[in-house]
């Protein structure tokens, strides 16, 4: 099985600190964001990857090399403009003729992908979206209302949300449904579903980590040095 990594961003959102060094290299506990993503995937027995990079792709070129020191094996493709999730992944068709991953390079999570493709599998979709599972308090409490009326009310509810974490396991049939430098949340899976395909979803709740602002960056690396959770996900092989 074959998992494409898309490690092309220039992470404008974490400048200054992007200036010199792609987001997906930047260190968390010691060692790049990427590594993390690489690591969590190795452990669902996937040792095929394909990474899509562009800017500053030197550094990840040198640091990952050919896999051999993370026991994996590891192609790139170099991209020279943007080309969007799905269109990164559409060039290289070829490459696949079977259930393959895709993941983003700047993530770091422990979201177990084995259970992700099983599950994949016993739907018979040809694209499972992984989801983490949110809540979010509401300190007031909140009307129900319905043609003018109050109907009722809920006191402090709980909203829980759904989020698209960018993690995909597809069926070689999804390239079907893929055009030049499209984005599967905006473009493909729309179209999937306007022409009644099937998306599956793989709830989960684990941890998930988007490094987006200078902010999170910064107080991820501090809590690393105290949370043991951290520690763990960066220990695990």
């Amino acid at each position: 099985m074959k998992a494409f990594i898309l490690a092309g961003g220039e992470g404008t959102r974490l400048r200054p600190y992007t200036y010199a060094t792609p987001k997906p290299m930047l260190p968390i506990g010691g060692k790049p964001i990427l590594q993390y993503v690489i690591e969590n995937i190795k452990r669902a027995g996937i040792k095929d990857y394909l990474l899509t990079v562009g800017y500053l792709h030197e550094q990840i070129t040198n640091y990952f090399g050919n896999g051999s020191k993370f026991d994996v094996r590891i192609e790139y493709a170099i991209e020279n403009e943007k080309m969007n999730t799905a269109g990164s992944v559409l060039p290289h068709a070829d490459k696949v003729n079977s259930t393959f991953i895709v993941a983003m390079g700047d993530h770091i999570t422990n979201i177990d992908i084995k259970k992700m493709i099983e599950h994949h599998k016993k739907t018979g979709a040809i694209a499972t979206i992984a989801l983490l599972q949110h809540q979010i308090p509401i300190q007031f409490g909140m009307a129900e209302v319905e043609n003018g009326l109050v109907t009722g009310f809920k006191e402090k509810p709980i909203l829980n949300h759904l989020y698209n974490v960018a993690i995909y396991v597809f069926e070689p049939e999804i390239f079907k449904y893929i055009k030049s430098k499209e984005d599967f949340a905006k473009d493909v899976f729309p179209r999937m579903l306007k022409k009644g395909e099937k998306i599956s979803a793989f709830i989960f709740d684990d941890v998930w980590f988007d490094i987006g602002q200078v902010s999170e960056y910064e107080r991820l690396n501090e809590e690393f040095e105290t949370s043991k959770l951290l520690k763990d996900l960066g220990s695990k092989k």
